[in-house]
């Protein structure tokens, strides 16, 4: 099984607003130039749009 299909395993049981982001030319560990830091620029984002302010 694939990292990918591990991923989506687990999305498809989450109880909460998610979602799936691939980024181009990455591996799983984000070894790769500039993928770590693409990753982390996706994850502000699903924060920014999903936890409250205050």
């Amino acid at each position: 099984m694939t990292v990918l299909e591990l991923n989506r395993r687990a999305q498809a049981v989450m109880g909460c607003p998610n979602r799936l982001d691939l980024v181009p030319g990455a591996t799983h560990l984000f070894e790769e130039p500039g993928t770590l830091e693409a990753a982390a620029i996706l994850a502000v984002d699903w924060f920014v749009e999903y936890l409250p302010r205050g």
